[in-house]
């Protein structure tokens, strides 16, 4: 027979010890040939020394063979053979004496699934010995099955936990290195309950929270499809701890809290197990809640609170063993400022240039201290602080760039407000007005259409004009945006004489100086276009001359608001076209300069000139000025000479 040792996970390497029985033999190979009965052994480098193998060489004419090695579960060969085996038949199996069914005439048989003690067997058969049979009886064998697993071992790690703590179960046994394709499953149990759902190959079991009801009677099982083994019963007793040293924790920290945020209250136990009760409370109050659970902390959230929320809180815990109180804690809270209303006081209504306004800010609600900020179109003007309430003051004297929208803003280190904006209006009083007088030409005539154009550069809208003539109204013209307004008025004789304007926007009027306007009535006598050319030529060249002999004058003085006039010469004045006959210079071009004057649209405008006195007239004379306003075409083709009398030209206007 030849024997062989093998390891387990590893081909085997380095010499091979062999044993029969306690001696050893004298073969280092992995494979050795045996021709007595007997116990053998083998032992690699690598491994401990393996089971013993029984090995039984018989003399008999018939024998009964099994195969090597059984475990529990295993199917197991037997195998009747003869020494002459051409001469053996009719084979029969036998087991504890018992013919074993439908096994007749085979030459082997398998029993399923053995256990670790499948009994004795033998077998007979029909043997020719020269002419005759003769039937013979084998060697009794009892099967060598071997342990698969041991039976296995519940262990828990604690037989006597507390309760809400962890337990491990454990159940502890060991397949057989031999079967390394076998995996065994393991279940667990208290009781006739199974702990989890089927089997497992895990070996433990966690148990993360006894109870006092988990208290029993706890086994496992181990198997493989055809063999299973149970542990032992272990008791196990799950212990109760009574509550202690129990806390309230308030969030946010040190009980400080905002008007409309929430208050989170924890109450916790440093030991207690099983079911605990938690309360909460605040003196003066009933209960603000309960919970009951199995775990040391629990929490309770209190939504948006007010002031009222304000006081001292406690907790208390109890697992059926008393209630413990935790120590109080004061929360207080803290309101943030509600929007601010600006108010703004003035002296009068509407407010004006000069006055001193009051800014007052104030927040209705709002933990103390309070700081103000004021602003005027989103620019800062100050602060102020209201350590004890009440709102806060800014004053203000008011100038015409304070007009525009106010605001305020409330601020307590909660987050600030900011109040609606407010429109201030600063009303202007109108500054003393300008009168300019606006005619067709340099000498007003009886029929010119005289424009009367009243503007205060000053003076909040709207304004009012109104026109005097010898401070008789005229008539009144509004101005709603600003700005000046005009008056029309149709030339007869009785206009001549002073006039002026009135600007009023409601505090306080203001007049403009007089200006003087001289009418000329036009002849239409038989001389007609003689007359009136030698008399217009004339006035024309004592006007100019005289106007000339001032501006000059002037000039020559050093006075640097006075603007020149124009100074024409006689041929260079022209009459009203009403005036003028209708054959005069018929069919000829008119002369180039005259042309030029004719194209002059004169713009009065009352100018206080210095007094000049004359030795036959009074009082003084007030002119007007003339400005020159060209048509384009004959801008363009402007003389020397022409050009002479517009460096001469000035604007005047009555100033107050």
């Amino acid at each position: 027979m030849t024997l062989r040792c093998m390891g387990f996970h590893s081909r085997t390497t380095g010499k091979i010890s062999w044993l029969q029985g306690k001696r050893y033999l004298n073969e280092v190979s992995e494979s050795i040939s045996i021709k007595s009965s007997g116990n053998y052994q083998c032992k690699t480098p690598e491994s401990s020394l393996s089971d013993p193998v029984h090995v039984e060489f018989s003399s008999g004419v018939l024998i009964l063979q099994a195969s090597h090695p059984i475990y529990e579960g295993d199917n197991v060969t037997l195998r009747c053979q003869g020494k002459k085996e051409e001469y053996t038949k009719e084979k029969t199996y036998y087991k504890n004496g018992e013919q074993l069914h439908d096994t007749y005439n085979l030459d082997s048989i398998t029993i399923d699934s053995v256990s670790m003690f499948p009994g004795t067997y033998h077998c007979t058969a029909s043997v020719k010995f020269w002419s005759f049979d003769k039937t013979r009886t084998s060697n009794s064998l009892k099967i060598q099955v071997q342990e698969l697993f041991p039976r296995p071992v519940l262990i828990a790690s604690s037989s006597r936990p507390i309760e809400d703590g962890p337990v491990t179960l454990t159940c502890k046994t060991q397949l057989v290195l031999q079967k390394p394709d076998i995996q065994l499953q393991f279940c667990f149990f208290r009781g006739d309950q199974t702990l989890r759902l089927g089997c497992s190959s895990f070996p433990e079991l966690q148990i993360p929270s006894m109870k006092t009801e988990d208290s029993g009677s706890y086994w496992c099982q181990a198997e493989t499809p055809r063999i299973k083994k149970w542990s032992l019963r272990s008791q196990i007793y799950v212990q109760r701890v009574p509550v202690s040293n129990v806390t309230l924790r308030i969030q946010p920290p040190e009980g400080q809290l905002i008007e409309g945020h929430n208050l989170l209250l924890t109450c916790s136990v440093t030991e207690g197990t099983g079911l605990i009760t938690f309360s909460w409370h605040r003196d003066g109050t009933g209960i603000l809640g309960r919970k009951t659970q199995r775990f040391q902390l629990a929490k309770l959230q209190v939504s948006k609170v007010t002031e009222h929320h304000a006081g001292r809180y406690y907790c208390s815990a109890d697992n059926n063993n008393g209630p413990i109180l935790s120590k109080r804690t004061q929360v207080t809270v803290k309101i943030p400022v509600s929007s601010p209303v600006l108010t703004i006081r003035a002296p009068r209504a509407p407010a004006v240039e000069g006055d001193v306004v009051e800014l007052h800010c104030q927040a209705l609600r709002g933990s103390l201290p309070i700081l103000y900020l004021f602003y005027h179109e989103d620019m800062t003007l100050g602060n102020s602080s209201a350590p004890s309430g009440g709102g806060a003051f800014f004053n203000l004297s008011l100038t015409e760039e304070h007009s525009g929208k106010y605001s305020c803003k409330a601020d307590n280190g909660l987050g600030s407000q900011s109040s609606p904006k407010v429109i201030l209006n600063v009303t202007v009083p109108v500054s003393c007005p300008v009168l300019t007088l606006r005619s067709p030409q340099a000498q007003a005539v009886v029929g010119d259409i005289v424009e009367l154009y009243c503007e205060a550069q000053r003076g909040s809208p709207p304004i009012l004009y109104r026109f005097y003539h010898e401070n008789v109204t005229l008539g009144s013209s509004p101005a709603p945006l600003g700005g000046g307004a005009s008056f029309n008025l149709s030339l007869n004789t009785e206009h001549a004489g002073n006039y002026s304007c009135e600007a009023d926007n409601g505090m306080g009027a203001q007049r403009s100086q007089v200006m003087t306007l001289s009418v000329t009535e036009i002849s239409r006598n038989i001389a007609g276009p003689a007359t009136g050319g030698v008399i217009g030529g004339l006035f024309g060249l004592v006007l100019s001359a005289a106007l000339l002999y001032h501006f000059r004058t002037q000039r020559n003085s050093g006075e640097a608001s006075a603007t020149a006039i124009p100074s024409y010469s006689p041929n260079e004045s022209q009459e009203p076209p009403s005036s003028r006959p209708s054959t005069t210079n018929t069919g000829e071009p008119m002369p180039y300069e005259a042309q030029a004057l004719r194209d002059l649209q004169p713009v009065y405008s009352n100018v206080n000139l210095p007094r000049m006195h004359w030795e036959d007239k009074e009082p003084t004379v007030i002119y007007s000025e003339v400005k020159k306003i060209h048509a384009d075409g004959f801008t363009k083709q402007t003389s020397r000479r022409e050009s002479d009398h517009a460096d001469d030209t000035g604007n005047y206007e009555n100033v107050c």
